[in-house]
């Protein structure tokens, strides 16, 4: 589709050139998520979704960074244990960047 461009690669060299992103599938290594995270909410469109991939495969390992999804005032998350488990979050409107993230 002319509204879909699939990017491979390290999306930590692509981001900078997305300004808006409405989907993200999040499938990287598991101790970059919070980085990978941090680094999309904010380019995230109100409504874009962002879905982590492998959350109960490696639930010991993102422990943490499922915690602080869940805790994030920028988002609404929930776990849906369907496969390997997918952390889906959804931007809220008007959502700010906090001071210190959770």
């Amino acid at each position: 589709s002319d509204d879909i461009e699939q990017l491979q690669g390290d999306a930590r060299e692509h981001l900078a050139q997305c300004l808006e992103v409405g989907f993200c599938f999040l499938d990287a290594e598991k101790s970059e998520y919070v980085d990978y995270y941090e680094l999309i909410v904010p380019r995230l469109l109100t409504g874009g979704i962002l879905c982590a991939d492998n959350i109960n495969s490696h639930r010991e390992q993102l422990a943490s960074f499922v915690g602080r999804v869940l805790a994030d005032p920028r988002v609404d998350a929930t776990v849906v244990p369907i496969g390997k488990g997918v952390l889906v979050a959804r931007k809220k409107p008007d959502a700010k960047v906090p001071d210190e993230a959770p």
